[in-house]
């Protein structure tokens, strides 16, 4: 086993979020504020520049008065050129000392912004990183991974409990763009997994726009993870029983379920309708997955209140409520039911379904 302090031991990544504004932008507006300011005080000193004198050969050029504004908006200044007159010497306490010090608290804050606050920021995106837990991990931001996350976000998921994981910057900068924290890195590999603290998320979902990476990604989390749900989003029907053998406890096939989709239009024109409006976050209806309730055993899955029963799980088996196994509910068991969603709410917007 490697040491930490080896020269081969993997070095851990850290997490990023997305800041406020560029970094070129906010150095941008930094730097041409200070020289608007500077701008300013040179225009002034030129046209009052009979109120300043030359100690060392009595004559004030442009390149003197140019050297005095730099030198006390940044200083005090050294002496050898001085205000000499009641009115730019009230310039000068007036308007340059208050630039003066409001430049060097630009100073201080690009000094802060950008060497500070990035050692702060690391080390306390390094501390979030050690205390994650709860999270969402998702392995590949193409267009399934994206549309994942911004479900999740709909559904209530705070984006700062999602973690996104990619090998591409451009993906990241989608992922950080809707406040998830990103890692750049390959899932496939137990430290970048550990990095995100796998084994202590609430999930994994695993879209990596590839089947065999995708289950590459299942096997490595279910070593480092023995009991974490994972969801993969596979293409090729042959790959779905591989990706269940590979750990995975779900398995979509968004190819699969267009052709639901599209089946269901042929049969009715409503059933593909009811379909996508179970599968939305503003639909009228949603499914829901739950635990049994203490005063629910006992009694049948058509009983429930004020959902729809429709599947039970008892020990990993689906029972349909037309079973005589789910005339009684057992402790233990996991309940599908159809509930009211946030399009059915008084003010939703109508469409047919429900």
């Amino acid at each position: 086993m490697l040491r930490r302090d080896d020269p081969r031991a993997p070095v851990p990544a850290f997490l990023r979020r997305r800041s406020a504004l560029p970094m070129w932008a906010d150095l941008a507006w930094r730097v041409g504020l200070i020289f608007a300011l500077v701008s300013a005080v040179l225009i002034v000193h030129w046209i009052e520049r009979d109120g300043l004198q030359d100690n060392l050969d009595g004559q004030i050029s442009f390149i003197d008065v140019l050297y005095f504004t730099t030198v006390t908006v940044t200083t005090v200044g050294y002496g050898d050129i001085v205000p000499v007159t009641d009115s730019t010497r009230l310039f000068e306490t007036f308007f340059v000392t208050p630039i003066r010090i409001f430049v060097w608290l630009i100073f201080l804050g690009t000094a802060y912004h950008f060497v500070f606050r990035n050692v702060w920021h690391r080390w306390r995106m390094s501390r979030i990183q050690k205390s994650l837990t709860g999270h969402i991990v998702v392995a590949g931001y193409g267009t399934s991974g994206a549309e994942a996350v911004r479900e999740l976000i709909a559904r209530g998921m705070k984006p700062e409990c999602i973690v996104v994981i990619d090998g591409q910057e451009e993906s990241l900068a989608l992922a950080e763009a809707v406040g998830c924290n990103v890692l750049k890195g390959d899932a496939t590999r137990d430290q970048t997994l550990n990095d995100v603290r796998v084994s202590q998320a609430r999930t994994l979902i695993v879209s990596a726009g590839r089947d065999d990476t995708s289950i590459l990604i299942t096997l490595t989390a279910r070593h480092l993870a023995p009991h974490l749900p994972i969801s993969v989003v596979v293409r090729a029907s042959d790959n779905e029983q591989l990706a269940r053998q590979a750990g995975a406890t779900t398995v979509i096939n968004p190819v699969s379920f267009a052709g639901l989709l599209l089946a269901g239009s042929w049969e009715g024109p409503h059933v593909a309708d009811y379909i996508a409006d179970l599968a939305a976050t503003g639909g009228r209806v949603k499914l829901n997955e739950r635990a049994v309730q203490p005063g629910e055993i006992g009694k049948p899955l058509s009983s429930l209140r004020p959902g729809i029963g429709v599947r039970v799980y008892r020990g990993g088996r689906p029972i349909g409520f037309w079973e005589r196994e789910a005339q009684s509910l057992a402790a233990g068991d996991m309940i599908i039911e159809i509930i009211q969603g946030a399009g059915g709410e008084p003010g939703g917007e109508p469409d047919g379904t429900g």
